[in-house]
Order: C-alpha cells, then structure tokens, then sequence
C-alpha cells in the first residue's frame, strides 16, 4: 500500500507526518514506524506524527518516538503538525487540537507557529544549577560552561539511564547564557542521541533559567535554530500562559511503500 508522507523540521527536529483522518495507517504498528524514522533504512526522521479526526477538536496530534513507541509530548512536533495542517487547508490561523498531555490553542502568524504549552506546577531546584520539570514530557535541565564544548551524547546518556528517573527515564538539557540568548542543547529518550532541537526542552530551560535571572520571553538557540519562549509566572513554582515559538517548514513530500 501506497501512503502519503510529508517530512517537516521545526529549527532541526525533523518529522514524518501522515494526514491519517480516513485511517490509512495502522497506528498500532510500531515496527513501521521505527523504520520509516530510520536514517539508513527509512526516510529518516526524530519522530512520527498522525493527524487524526477527534470529535470537539480540529484535529488529534499522535506523536511516536523515533524508535517506534508512542511518547509523551512533543513541541517541535507540535508546531509542526500545526504548520502541517495549516498547509493541508485543516485549519486557518488559529486551531486547538488533542495531544497526548491534553488540549493546545495554537496560531499561526508572520511565518512563526505560536504553540501553547500545558502549565507547568512545580519545577524541582535539584542545587543551584540543575531542574528537574515537566513540560509535557519530563526534563533534566543543568547550567553548564562552555557548552560547544560540552560532552551531551556522554553526560546526556548518563543522566537519561541513571537509576534517580527510572523506570521510565527522562531527557536531558545542558543550557548557557550567551549574550541574552539562552544557548540549549539536548539528549532526547526514545531518539537516544542529542538533537538539533527539543520544544519540550528548550521550554523547560527558558523556566529554569528564569530562575537564575533570565527575563521573559527567552530567545533561545540551539543547533538548528532560534526559538522563544514567552509565559507568566503567578507563583514561585507555577507557571502559565506558556508559548513556544518558532518557524515549521515542509521539507518534502513523497510516498510510503506500507506492508500491513
């Protein structure tokens, strides 16, 4: 079987995207999907999306991690299933659809996909430059010197399998301040290896370098490009009102040889 497929980067973090609204893909075969994100094998890709119909919404996002497993979720990924759906003429400017951390109000704007993100209650303050935050997903987030420099894969895989976040694990985010940009780079779980970018990431380091002084919004760069991160603080610990930023691109279209 024949499926479309659209690959979309949002600053690095590349997608494989079906529009799955008549259920031409199979969502429960993971094995497909972990080859299709294969970068030897497949298209290539750091994650796997589904736009599906759900009833009350524009649309429901489905997101899997690159080795086959539906994850927790995704915000570059988020932006772009929302420049995707823009595209395919699903939605106009603005939208509010279902992820797998509940409902987000997004729009699009000046050639920049505004993402709400859910609230974050509580940011644990490990020592004076180390987090540990939920954004959607559950993030490590540590102040490090010299990031260019800095071992990510290493220390990322390190903290991503110790035993403090097991059984489920968690990924890991190095940032420095350069200049007024906040300067972030991660390891990602379910990709295993460090990304050009992470949505959920990048808006973990923005509140937590807010912490160490940081003003809001936060421009934020990171390999494969400038973010911002914009949100309201009503408590010390509670933060709404959380927008990540940032362009969505299409990269290519083509066609999936699908054995079901």
């Amino acid at each position: 079987m024949n499926i479309p497929f659209y690959k979309y980067q949002g600053t690095g973090n590349d997608f494989v995207l079906i529009d799955n609204r008549t259920n031409i893909f199979d969502r429960d075969r993971r094995d497909i999907v972990a080859e299709i994100c294969h970068r030897r094998f497949g298209v290539g890709a750091d994650g796997f999306i589904l736009l599906q119909n759900k009833e009350g919404y524009d649309f429901e996002m489905v997101y899997y991690n690159a080795d086959g497993n539906e994850s927790t979720m995704c915000g570059n990924g988020g932006r772009c299933i929302v420049q995707f759906a823009h595209d395919l003429g699903v939605i106009g400017n603005t939208t509010r659809f279902l992820a797998v951390d509940g409902a987000h109000d997004a729009q699009v704007k000046h050639g920049l996909v505004h993402l709400h993100m859910i609230d974050v209650n509580t940011v644990n303050v490990l020592d004076d430059k180390t987090f540990f935050l939920n954004t959607g997903s559950p993030h490590y987030v540590q102040r490090v010197s010299e990031i260019e420099q800095f071992p990510i894969f290493e220390q990322g895989k390190a903290i991503r399998y110790s035993e403090a976040f097991k059984p489920g694990g968690t990924n890991v985010n190095f940032m420095e301040m350069q200049n007024g940009t906040l300067f972030v780079r991660t390891y990602e779980r379910g990709v295993e290896d460090e990304t050009y970018s992470c949505g959920t990431g990048v808006t973990a380091a923005a509140i937590a370098a807010s912490k160490l002084g940081a003003s809001v919004p936060v421009a934020v760069k990171t390999l494969g490009g400038n973010l911002q991160v914009s949100f309201t603080q009503s408590a010390e610990n509670t933060y709404s009102d959380i927008y990540l930023i940032g362009p969505a691109k299409r990269v290519f279209e083509g066609q999936l040889d699908v054995n079901f």
